[in-house]
Order: structure tokens, then C-alpha cells, then sequence
């Protein structure tokens, strides 16, 4: 109350910059609607879908919902009761009341588009991901679909953007946010350098703008809709929905604190699962982030360079004749001192930087930290099947052993850190800097794992290990 629009957008605005900053999160742009370049964006594509004939000025009158900032069709209305206990109309998706409204806007002709949005989903069958998504824009398709309307009177609607050349109406909210997908790319001049091989991240909720208005109004405007988009659904919390009134919306900054940034973004990125709601509620953070982030991973790194196993402090040498290619772990037996579990890790990591890439590139992050959790497993099983501490040192043969274990043993956390740094960028540089890995050996591209087990030269074997900086990662305590 007593707040502006511009002075609330300002604050809310500002709280997003700093979750992102306290999240680790780092950006090129962050643009806002109000900027004057985004406004000259928004007059020049209202130009071009009224050049291209697809707006007209119309009397609209239906159930308008003002959460959502839309009119919506019969079919997408519940029957509930208000407050008071009188029956009341609903958006059947939202919960949200609507009410019969009637007035004078313009109108884009979507209903023309249904042909045009579905030849484009049958010839890019992955341009809306997860499937079901897809799946839920192609029956909308199927259903009504009305003219939308694009603008609101101006006496009811005063911050925005007026319509050119008609300042008794207000360009409607969802046309002039989604255009900053464009103004932010330097629409209308240079946003060929990147359109349309651009990918929206969006959440489940809006996904009908993003999927079915969006895609609409650019091919309207002479434009491709985008390559992907790329939908995630919500976190519930104990198994209810995120509210005000019940008191148990989770706050991203108190979670960073709890937590810590690494221990926050693993979880949610472990755990969140795009094409279904997850829940969450802080002894589930605790109890997968201690259990894979502290004792899996740290623990193996803590043991696997220990002064007592280690007093060289060096990334040991691999012995060929300990480890010997084969060409098929179930020849293993009776050759060098590897089992055939061994050459199933070796073979599972050597494959693991290629099937992490598939998982991110298909926006599907919790599985690729689940096949890196299941090799940092089997790697643990490796030391421990091993017991390197029990090796004697002062016997050639042990000693060439006890190195090549090492050497394994370091050159899977290796691999874990590299692929690790997107989601725990300091438990990764910790870890990597601790095996001496340098910035230029830090990239996906040139990843190698185990060079010396294909007969080529290890360019660690032999390095002094970083400085020990202590506890990779801190367990947590019981919220």
C-alpha cells in the first residue's frame, strides 16, 4: 500500500539481482521492461503485427482473471465457492476467482494461428521439452482457441506501455514481457546474431504464453518462434503447494545460509525433476547433501590423498602391468592385480563426461548428477575393496600397486570435479586445485580420463598435489 508499480517492480527487481548473486548465479543481461530500449522494441513489434493485419479493435467481454492478467474461456473455468460460502467461477488451473468483464480492446487474431503452431510442433517435435509439456500445447491446439486480447483501457491499466498511436489503451502485460526475449538481443536491428537459436527456461504456470502466444505473435511478426523451450515444474514443500497463508514459502536466501551456495544448488539440481513437481523440506537437503557432497565425494578425496597413504604428496604413477588393457573385463581374471569391477568403473567413467553432456544438453541435470553419484560410489567401492592402507611399501610390487590405486582413484575425482563445476563451482575448484589440475585442464572439451591405461602419457603423473585446504565439504547439521 502506498507503493507505486515502478518503486515495487524497482524492489522486487533488486531481491531477484541479489538471490541470484548469493546463488552463485551469473548473467550477461539482466534487462527490465521498463527500459527505454525494451519500450522502443515493444512499439516496433506492435508495428509489425498491425502491418502484418492481425490486430483489430474489438468489444471483448468475458472472465477475466486479474492474477493472471487474462480473459479465459468456458472450458478452462471450475464452479467453487467464495469465501462467504456463494458459489463463484474459478481458473481451473489456478484456483483463481474470475469475473465477467466487458470492454473495448485489440484483438490478435490467434485463432488463425492453430495451423501454423501445429506444422511447427510436427517439424520440431522437441521445440517444447520436457514431452509432456508438449504434449499439453498440442491438445490446447486442439481445443478453442479465441482471439486474444492484447491491450487494456488505459484508465484501468496505467503503468505499461501505451498502444502506438492510441493512448486510451495500454499494451497487455504478457505481449510487452515476452518482446524482452527479443529487446534484450538488440531487436530490431542486430537480434539475427542470436534469433531464433535461443532456449527458454520457463516454469510450468506459463507455459501457455511461452508456448502458444509467444510462438504466435513472432510468426505474426515476420519471426521464428524459438529453437526450445524448456519447461520446469515447481517445488511443493511436504507435499503442498508453496503459500502465503499457509506460511510455507521456503526462502532461497535462508537455505544459501543453511546450507551453503554448493550444498543449495546441488540439491535442487539433484532432486528437481522438470516434468514432474518435487518436494522439499530441509532434512532431505541434509541428508543427500551430506551423504554424496561430504562423505562420497569428499571422503574418497580425503582418503585418496592422505600423508599416510600418500606422503608425497604427488599424483602417483599407473603400472600397466598392475592394470593391463583388456578388451573385455570378463577376461580380466589372472591378469595384473585388477578384478573385473575394477574394469567396469574404468570403463562407467570413461563413458560418464559424454553421457553428462547428453543429460544437460536435454535439460535432464538430475541425471546426469545421478550417474555421477553412482561412479563416485563405485570408485569409493574400488578404495575400499582395495584397502590400499594395508599395502606394504617396502615391497616393490605392493608399492607399483598402491600408486596405480591412487592414480585410479585420482584420476575419477578428476573427471567428478571437471564435470561438477556448473553445480558446485567451489566444491570443484576446491577439489580440482587440490589434485594440481590447472584452469586450462579444467574443460569438458579435452577431457581425458586414464590416459595410461590406453597406452598414451598422463600429463599429472608425477605432479606435486595443490595445497590441502581442509574439508571438501562440511557436513551438515540437523536443521
Amino acid at each position: 500500500a502506498g507503493t507505486s508499480p515502478a518503486e515495487l517492480c524497482e524492489r522486487v527487481s533488486g531481491l531477484f539481482r541479489q538471490a541470484l548473486t548469493e546463488a552463485g548465479v551469473a548473467f550477461t543481461d539482466f534487462t527490465r521492461t521498463s527500459e527505454p530500449r525494451h519500450q522502443r522494441a515493444v512499439r516496433h513489434f506492435w508495428g509489425a503485427l498491425r502491418d502484418g493485419g492481425v490486430l483489430y479493435k474489438g468489444s471483448y467481454e468475458g472472465w477475466y482473471c486479474t492474477p493472471e492478467e487474462s480473459f479465459l474461456p468456458e472450458s478452462q473455468l471450475a464452479e467453487r465457492t467464495d469465501a462467504q460460502g456463494r458459489p463463484c467461477k474459478v481458473s481451473a488451473e489456478t484456483g483463481h476467482e474470475v469475473h465477467w468483464t466487458k470492454e473495448e480492446n485489440y484483438m490478435f487474431r490467434l485463432s488463425a494461428f492453430r495451423d501454423p503452431l501445429q506444422n511447427w510442433l510436427r517439424d520440431n517435435p522437441r521445440a517444447i521439452f520436457p514431452d509432456p509439456f508438449y504434449q499439453r500445447v498440442l491438445r490446447w491446439l486442439d481445443e478453442d482457441l479465441p482471439d486474444l486480447s492484447v491491450s487494456r483501457e488505459q484508465s484501468r491499466l496505467q503503468w505499461g506501455i501505451p498502444v502506438p498511436g492510441d493512448p486510451t489503451q495500454t499494451i497487455y502485460v504478457w505481449v510487452d514481457a515476452l518482446v524482452n526475449y527479443l529487446s534484450v538481443v538488440g531487436y530490431p536491428e542486430s537480434h539475427g546474431a542470436w534469433w531464433p537459436a535461443v532456449h527458454h527456461v520457463v516454469g510450468k504456470d506459463i507455459l501457455k504464453f511461452h508456448a502458444l502466444y509467444w510462438p504466435a505473435l513472432l510468426l505474426a511478426a515476420g519471426l521464428d518462434p524459438p529453437e526450445r523451450i524448456l519447461v520446469h515444474s515447481h517445488w511443493t514443500v511436504r507435499g503442498q503447494k508453496m503459500s502465503k497463508s499457509l506460511g510455507n514459502v521456503v526462502d532461497p536466501g535462508v537455505c544459501v545460509g543453511q546450507f551453503g551456495v554448493d550444498g543449495f544448488r546441488y540439491f535442487l539440481l539433484r532432486q528437481g525433476v522438470p516434468e514432474r513437481d518435487c518436494d522439499y523440506y530441509d532434512e532431505k537437503v541434509v541428508k543427500l547433501v551430506n551423504s554424496e557432497l561430504a562423505d562420497a565425494l569428499g571422503g574418497l578425496l580425503n582418503r585418496s590423498t592422505a600423508p599416510s597413504i600418500n606422503p608425497s604428496n604427488t599424483y602417483p604413477r599407473f603400472s600397466e602391468p598392475c592394470f593391463p588393457k583388456v578388451p573385455d573385463a570378463r577376461e580380466a581374471k589372472g591378469t595384473g592385480r585388477a578384478s573385473a569391477e575394477d574394469y567396469e568403473l574404468v570403463a562407467a567413467v570413461a563413458s560418464l563426461p559424454a553421457q553428462v553432456d547428453s543429460y544437460f544438453e536435454g535439460f535432464q541435470i538430475y541425471k546426469a548428477l545421478e550417474c555421477i553419484a553412482q561412479c563416485v560410489r563405485k570408485t569409493n567401492g574400488f578404495f575400499q575393496r582395495h584397502k590400499p592402507w594395508k599395502l606394504d611399501r617396502r615391497d616393490a610390487a605392493e608399492q607399483l600397486w598402491l600408486d596405480t590405486i591412487l592414480h585410479v582413484t585420482l584420476e575419477c575425482l578428476r573427471v567428478y570435479g571437471t564435470l561438477l563445476q556448473p553445480v558446485v563451482p567451489h566444491v570443484a575448484d576446491k577439489l580440482l586445485s587440490r589434485l594440481a589440475v590447472g584452469p586450462a585442464e579444467r574443460g569438458l572439451s579435452g577431457l581425458t580420463f586414464l590416459a595410461r591405461y590406453d597406452g598414451k602419457p598422463c600429463p599429472f603423473e608425477g605432479r606435486q598435489l595443490g595445497p590441502d585446504t581442509g574439508i571438501l565439504f562440511h557436513r551438515l547439521g540437523k536443521s
